[in-house]
């Protein structure tokens, strides 16, 4: 999980840690306007003292988060607490972005492992 495959600090485990942070970013912080998650941290260098299973635990605790914000959202149509770029954006932008972010981060390390991508 820590093992480096492309050229990047970019790790199976450093991945997770870094989508813990855009979904605290994105849900947290864009959507419902929780300012603690405004700074969120992105980075994928995972340091070495932390364990595996924290690191996990953090991403499924965080994504039982985001599901709370998007509930309370209640609508795809739901503009969020947060401006993109100075612009008013939806739940359903935000969701489409970090499925985006998520797949693409995801493909390329898959295709290093088993070598296809986009399917």
């Amino acid at each position: 999980m820590r093992r480096r495959l492309v050229m990047s600090d970019t790790t199976l485990l450093g991945l997770v840690q870094h989508l813990t942070g855009a979904e605290r970013y994105w849900f947290g912080d864009t959507v419902a306007g929780t300012p603690r998650y405004a700074d969120a941290s992105i980075g994928m260098t995972v340091a070495e003292d932390q364990p595996a299973e924290r690191v996990i635990a953090d991403y499924r605790t965080t994504i039982g988060d985001s599901d709370v914000y998007v509930r309370a959202a209640g609508d795809l149509d739901f503009r969020t607490a947060q401006s993109v770029n100075e612009e008013p954006r939806t739940l359903r932008w935000a969701l489409a972005h970090m499925t985006c972010e998520t797949t693409r981060h995801a493909d390329i390390l898959r295709g290093l492992i088993d070598g296809v991508t986009g399917h």
